[in-house]
């Protein structure tokens, strides 16, 4: 584990995962750190983002944890300043921090879980983008954002319109940068065995699922 204060590298592949201690995030940063890039992983989750590492480590790649909470916007605005100041760009980020509400009729949405929703999926993405933007610009990066098409499906009213939200906003980032960088990129992942997932299909057969770490090859090859 590196203090992002004194991160051991100064690498031209940097890439910033945010919600990163688990499924897609956690393979996606597996996958760049086996690729030669150097992680920058965020996740609220200290163990998590430790068990991480001991992965990527062990497949002789290197990361720097930063236990953070993407919903704070003082502890984002230090992360994006701290990178500013120690690397002077960024090369890569991929979003996948989310707040998957219960399922609940649109008439039973509970307040709290509507509310961090909102906060999670919508206000953290809105303040993100001013903070990571110039970064990418500094490095002619890529962002990359995951839809997951929920909206106007029964019971998936908080999570559907949030993740809506969040991609809408992805996609008039991705209008207006078009000619002028930074590229964002906009994938809708194959379904995937992740904890987000069973929370909304607890008895569905995973078999057939795709595995994250097949699912992030693959998004990793479109960059």
């Amino acid at each position: 584990m590196s203090d992002i204060q004194n991160p051991p590298l100064n690498p031209e592949k940097l890439a910033l995962v945010t919600g990163a201690s688990r499924g897609l995030g956690a393979a996606m940063a597996e996958a760049l750190a086996a690729d030669g890039w150097h992680v920058l992983a965020v996740a609220r989750t200290t163990g998590a983002l430790e068990e991480l590492d001991d992965r990527i480590q062990a497949a002789g790649g290197q990361a720097t944890l930063a236990p953070m909470d993407v919903n704070d916007p003082e502890a984002m605005a230090h992360l994006a300043a701290s990178i500013g100041a120690r690397w002077g760009s960024l090369q890569l980020w991929v979003h996948t921090a989310v707040h998957a509400a219960p399922m609940a009729p649109a008439a039973y949405v509970d307040a709290k879980d509507m509310s961090k929703s909102v906060v999670t999926n919508v206000t953290a993405t809105a303040h993100l983008i001013p903070l990571i933007s110039p970064l990418l610009e500094a490095g002619k990066g890529t962002a990359m954002f995951f839809d997951d098409p929920r909206p106007g499906t029964k019971f998936f009213g908080a999570y559907g319109a949030t993740k809506a939200a969040q991609i809408a906003l992805a996609r008039s980032w991705q209008a207006e940068t078009a000619k002028i960088g930074p590229r964002v990129l906009i994938e809708t992942p194959a379904p995937m065995p992740t904890a987000t997932r069973a929370r909304f299909f607890p008895g569905e057969d995973r078999s057939p699922l795709t595995d994250p770490r097949v699912e992030a090859a693959r998004l990793l090859a479109l960059l």
